[in-house]
């Protein structure tokens, strides 16, 4: 018989050291969010399948938990990732009309763990902007992301910048079909340039040959201008390697390593524009990402353009080992409830943030299990804190 104590795979409690360096992560990165004006909703954990898979594609369905609703007989879900939500609440709650910045934090459940070492359920953190197509809006959300990894300690980050638009842009200007798109899709995203060059025999010179050059593009700034050489001379992709430069610009002395991938096509079903990764050297995986997704707000009802980023609280906090806590001192006193000016000396300390334990009576033998490292103490009739 299975143990009840014991969790389901890639679940896990989050103990009490780590459970408080994400609390302080999350509060810390709330507070800029907040100083930024970015404004907080919570959206519910559970919702409709239809509305949580709104513009995310075939992957998301795939990691998302559904259930059937008891009331309605409809499907539930149960959310893989927050951003649908804020677009939701965006487009039909508030109904603004000029730009809007909403934040957001809490868990999220996947199917699937994402990696070997992941958790199914990730703590995301976000931030998004809408109402504004600019590329102004990119380098603002891209920035507050930045800081955002800063504020844990997280420095000196590779920043890699793509641009889904630049394959949309080809497609479309070709008129390939469906089939033939998500096949060249499927290749450039494995970077299959041999089955790659097969695919694209039939096509006319430009786009046969701007496909196949989209691999080879992924480097530095100069990547940019190569693009520029080599790419066919139409306005759409001139655009999306303008954006690209002007986010470059920006962004250049934020990052420890900027660099672009133009065949990256990640969420090509969702997002529209730019998009970014965030990674650490010598480090496998992202520990951020976003981009840019003005379509999804049709949906809803309400189109609006957007774009945001998000975090797994967890991976970060795992990655913030110097950023200690705030109340590193925690301090014992002793079980005097009717002693008024201990009680006076407790609360000054915890008013001044100092962390304060009361040894309840009969648990001597496991005062080592409250990892005090001081305590109150009685001298000269005044209560004194007294290193351990």
């Amino acid at each position: 018989m299975t143990p009840k104590w014991l969790l389901p795979e890639f679940i896990d409690d989050i103990l009490p050291a780590e459970a408080w360096r994400i609390e302080r992560l999350r509060r810390r990165i709330l507070d800029m969010f907040a100083v930024h004006g970015y404004e907080m909703v919570m959206p519910p954990l559970v919702e409709y399948l239809d509305s949580l898979l709104t513009g995310s594609g075939h992957d998301m369905s795939l990691r998302t938990f559904k259930l059937v609703d008891q009331l309605s007989g409809r499907t539930l879900a149960l959310r893989a990732d927050i951003t649908p939500q804020a677009s939701r609440i965006d487009a039909h709650l508030l109904n603004r009309q000029g730009v809007t910045r909403l934040c957001y934090s809490g868990s999220v459940v996947h199917t699937l763990p994402t990696g070997i070492t992941k958790t199914r359920e990730p703590l995301q953190i976000g931030a998004e902007i809408y109402g504004h197509n600019g590329v102004e809006s990119d380098a603002e959300i891209q920035l507050l992301m930045i800081r955002s990894l800063a504020a844990a300690g997280v420095q000196n980050i590779h920043l890699e910048l793509g641009h889904v638009a630049i394959f949309r842009s080809i497609v479309l200007r070709a008129g390939l079909d469906r089939e033939l798109e998500a096949e060249l899709f499927r290749m450039l995203q494995m970077k299959d340039r041999p089955t790659l060059q097969k695919l694209t025999e039939s096509l006319d010179k430009d786009t046969r040959d701007a496909l196949r050059a989209l691999p080879e593009f992924y480097g530095g700034t100069q990547v940019l201008q190569a693009a520029r050489e080599e790419l066919p001379d139409f306005p759409e992709l001139a655009s999306c390697l303008d954006t690209l430069e002007f986010l470059a610009q920006q962004l250049a002395d934020e990052v420890g390593e900027l660099s672009f991938d133009l065949a990256e096509l990640r969420g090509y079903h969702y997002h529209s524009g730019a998009v970014f990764t965030a990674y650490l050297p010598r480090r496998t995986g992202a520990i951020a990402r976003g981009g840019r997704y003005d379509e999804i707000g049709v949906a809803f009802g309400r189109a609006r353009p957007a774009t945001g980023f998000s975090i797994d609280l967890r991976d970060l906090a795992g990655l913030s080992a110097n950023v200690h806590a705030a109340n590193e001192k925690r301090i014992m006193a002793p079980y005097r409830p009717d002693d008024a000016s201990l009680q006076a000396a407790i609360s000054a300390l915890r008013g001044a943030g100092d962390t304060v334990i009361v040894e309840l009576p009969g648990h001597d033998q496991n005062r080592d299990e409250l990892r005090c490292n001081a305590e109150l103490v009685l001298r000269n009739k005044s209560w004194v804190v007294k290193a351990c």
